[in-house]
């Protein structure tokens, strides 16, 4: 998939959450892969420690230091890859990376230093997927940095996380 098969020539657009709260504005993505991370000097990408927000709690701010060197994201030509540059976990819920008539969230835990696949370009996307937390976007990741949610935690919802990222793919044309 090249990037001229996408509409506007961007393959992904990103949106910062700090629990129920976009933060800043959305981000497009046209290059073939983007760091994310909290300070700099990390290198290009998108800078998370630049956007403030009026109603960070300690938790959020806590939180946001064990982003450190966060994450990249490589569009590749079977899919949409994250390879993990922090020292903590991330956690992943992706709607190609659930068993097939999965029913509520299934969250992956990926630990410092590894990689997957997030979006299966090839894997059919209309599955049937029964989420607790808001609408559902066959074409969204969603990625919390050092909390998990789900069955496993005390937290249920992403929502409930204190720093999370929306990967909003756009379809093939």
């Amino acid at each position: 998939m090249s990037r001229s098969s996408y509409k506007d020539g961007y393959w992904c657009k990103l949106a910062y959450w700090e629990h129920r709260t976009r933060v800043g504005r959305l981000y497009t993505v046209t290059e073939p892969s983007v760091h994310i991370f909290h300070d700099l000097p990390k290198g290009s990408g998108f800078c998370l420690g630049f956007l403030g927000s009026e109603s960070r709690n300690e938790t959020v701010r806590r939180t946001r230091m064990k982003i450190g060197q966060g994450i990249t994201l490589s569009h590749e030509h079977d899919g949409v890859w994250v390879y993990n540059r922090s020292e903590h976990p991330i956690f992943i819920n992706s709607p190609t990376l659930a068993p097939v008539n999965t029913r509520g969230q299934s969250v992956h835990k990926l630990p410092p230093g590894y990689s997957i696949k997030v979006f299966d370009s090839e894997q059919e996307v209309s599955r049937c997927h029964v989420l607790g937390d808001g609408p559902y976007d066959p074409h969204s990741v969603r990625i919390s940095f050092a909390k998990g949610w789900g069955s496993c935690y005390s937290r249920q919802f992403i929502t409930s996380c204190p720093c999370w990222l929306e990967i909003l793919l756009c379809p093939p044309r």
